[in-house]
């Protein structure tokens, strides 16, 4: 190998079509951007969801319902993952740090705990929210249910 043989790795450049440099190069004059009209302008930008004057989709499709700006959003988990959890960690204490550094909830959520599944340890629980099931069944099982 020297130096008056050596090349780029294959697929490693691309070839750029040169626009504007005159009519010698094929690409002149109107640099492949056609006769007239706003595409053919600098400093054209089509808007999203522009369709050349149609009316665009997003005003075609009706629209339904109500969308509740003070709607409280709660992550849910359920007590088969709070047993999971209490029996892997061996914990008696399940709270909102418990939670975020297991993944799964995460750091701003409201919590409410939900009652599908069986809970056989005996654990504190604070969330915000409970299900009238599942607080139910953490105290049948000797927990506590404490709420935000």
């Amino acid at each position: 190998m020297n130096l008056s043989n050596l090349q780029p790795a294959q697929g490693s450049t691309k070839v750029n079509k040169r626009l504007g440099r005159g009519q010698g190069s094929g690409r002149g004059g109107t640099s492949t951007r056609g006769h007239k009209g706003a595409k053919s302008r600098s400093g054209f930008s089509i808007k999203i969801g522009f369709e050349g004057g149609q009316m665009p989709l997003q005003r075609r499709v009706p629209k339904f319902g109500f969308t509740n700006p003070n709607r409280v959003e709660y992550r849910a988990i359920n007590l088969d993952i709070l047993q999971n959890l209490a029996s892997e960690k061996g914990l008696d204490r399940i709270d909102a740090l418990v939670l975020v550094n297991n993944g799964l909830a995460a750091k701003n959520d409201l919590i409410k705990i939900l009652g599908r599944g069986e809970l056989s340890a005996k654990v504190t629980v604070v969330a915000h929210k409970f299900s009238a099931s599942a607080s139910a069944a953490i105290e049948a099982a000797g927990g506590t249910v404490e709420q935000l």
